[in-house]
């Protein structure tokens, strides 16, 4: 009895998780369902290189200190991967699951409901993750951009946009009532978040209130962190308040009106 004891133990403890075989399964759906890896990180990565090839785009930025246009449109890009997974992908899986009552039959298992939500969050987290260093990557070594000079403000910044953004996500899958509204809301928030951001125009050339009300979004704020690290210094305390309050308020928003079914 002793002697298959030992002989099973070494078994048991090579064994993942049910949290980590949950995150792997979720990570798999999430690149099947193309949503993420198509319009979150091939979309924007094919405009980068296209901007890359646009010799007006290495102009200096008015009011915007020695960045150029496409110094600008790098990080603007990596916002909008953060926005596609956390306004899209996110809230359609988990609206998706809630519809078709995965998480009702989830709550009656030991692996339970919150931990789909983790995977979720886990595997978008990730594919984020990836996109950014892709970005980084290309726009450094194909195109001669430098790196955000002040890395420690940068990875901070993009810590709290994902934390403010997945939040977001959450909470539009908390109130949503099915994975169709779900994709509906994401859309609707999608498009003035990226403008905010600098998508179209850049927000050093908005008019005096659009820079303002820029600057309490969540991408603005994203965007104003982000450039504050790339210009060398850390992240001022305003952008990053603002990104800490939508992760605090989406993520209570959204535990206090989730529904597993």
């Amino acid at each position: 009895m002793s002697a298959l004891n030992t002989a099973t133990a070494p078994i048991a403890a090579k064994r993942p998780s049910a949290t980590w075989r949950l995150i792997k399964t979720e990570s798999t759906l999430s690149i099947r369902d193309k949503v993420g890896p198509l319009w979150g990180v091939g979309c924007p990565l094919i405009v980068l290189i296209i901007l890359g090839m646009v010799p007006a785009l290495r102009e200096p930025v008015e009011a915007g200190g020695s960045l150029t246009y496409f110094d600008l449109y790098v990080p603007v890009l990596i916002l909008f991967n953060l926005a596609i997974l956390a306004l899209s992908a996110l809230p359609t899986t988990l609206a998706g699951y809630r519809e078709n009552g995965v998480l009702r039959r989830m709550r009656t298992t030991p692996v339970g409901p919150v931990r789909v939500l983790a995977a979720q969050l886990v595997a978008n987290s990730a594919i984020a993750l990836v996109a950014t260093a892709l970005f980084l990557a290309v726009a450094g070594f194909g195109f001669g951009i430098d790196l955000p000079r002040n890395v420690f403000g940068f990875v901070f910044a993009w810590l709290l946009a994902a934390a403010a953004l997945l939040s977001i996500g959450l909470m539009i899958t908390a109130l949503a009532p099915g994975r169709g509204p779900a994709t509906a809301i994401g859309t609707v928030l999608f498009f003035p978040m990226m403008f905010f951001a600098g998508l179209w125009v850049p927000v050093a050339q908005m008019p005096e209130m659009l820079q303002t009300i820029s600057h309490y979004t969540p991408l603005g704020a994203g965007m104003q962190a982000f450039q504050d690290a790339y210009l060398g210094s850390f992240p001022s305390a305003g952008p990053l308040l603002t990104l800490a309050a939508y992760a605090v308020g989406g993520t209570v928003v959204a535990i206090r009106w989730f529904r597993w079914e």
